[in-house]
């Protein structure tokens, strides 16, 4: 299942627009920002997936019943773009654990690339809901890497990707290249063209570059 959050309008429509605009990307901290207030946006969203228990809680008057999250989700993201998008889901599933991995691209001399997974770091995702976060999904990659690596800590029961500008190209290869069972996709909106060098257009450029300076 992919869900497109901009094709109904909301806030996050407002706030794409302002990580596109090549003039306030030069403020790296509204930038980055940015990118943490859709994470809690994408996160609100999810949230509505998930499965809840009702339980007592006692207040000063009384006790009242309410639905709470059986279980939190593990968060993972793909470093280094990925971490204020990663902030902003765990601003609001609190409670949940963690998992990072490094994927990046090796350039060739030829000029093409792959893509190499360096480092990760997760917890048992076994039977778990899991929720993946890369706020970029170019030719998707690095998204169905980073997904086949994780999957050595245990198969969760549902899986969650979740990007802010996605490709066609991109979208079609992760739907290709990942069980179609027991995932859902998530993405801000999708543009239509991806260049020779694999970058979004329109897009918005290097994320990672733009939240915390351009690599040596």
């Amino acid at each position: 299942m992919v869900n497109i959050l901009s094709s109904t309008n909301s806030i996050i429509n407002q706030f794409i627009s302002e990580i596109r605009d090549v003039e306030l990307q030069k403020d790296s901290l509204r930038f980055r920002r940015n990118l943490e207030r859709l994470g809690e946006l994408f996160a609100y969203e999810i949230s509505r997936e998930l499965e809840y228990e009702t339980r007592e809680v006692v207040t000063s008057l009384g006790i009242a019943m309410v639905p709470v999250l059986k279980s939190y989700p593990v968060l993972a993201t793909i470093l280094r773009a990925g971490l204020p998008f990663h902030q902003g889901f765990l601003n609001v599933f609190d409670k949940s654990e963690n998992a990072f991995v490094s994927a990046y691209r090796k350039y060739h001399k030829d000029h093409s690339f792959t893509i190499q997974v360096e480092y990760a770091s997760a917890p048992d995702i076994e039977g778990k809901t899991l929720i993946l976060c890369d706020p970029m999904l170019a030719t998707g990659a690095s998204c169905v890497l980073t997904y086949k690596e994780l999957l050595t800590h245990g198969k969760p029961q549902h899986t969650h990707i979740v990007s802010i500008l996605a490709s066609q190209e991109g979208l079609a290869y992760v739907k290709q290249n990942l069980p179609r069972k027991n995932i859902s996709i998530w993405v801000g909106t999708v543009d239509d063209e991806l260049t020779a060098q694999a970058y979004i257009v329109p897009g918005l450029g290097d994320a990672g570059d733009l939240a915390f300076g351009k690599k040596i």
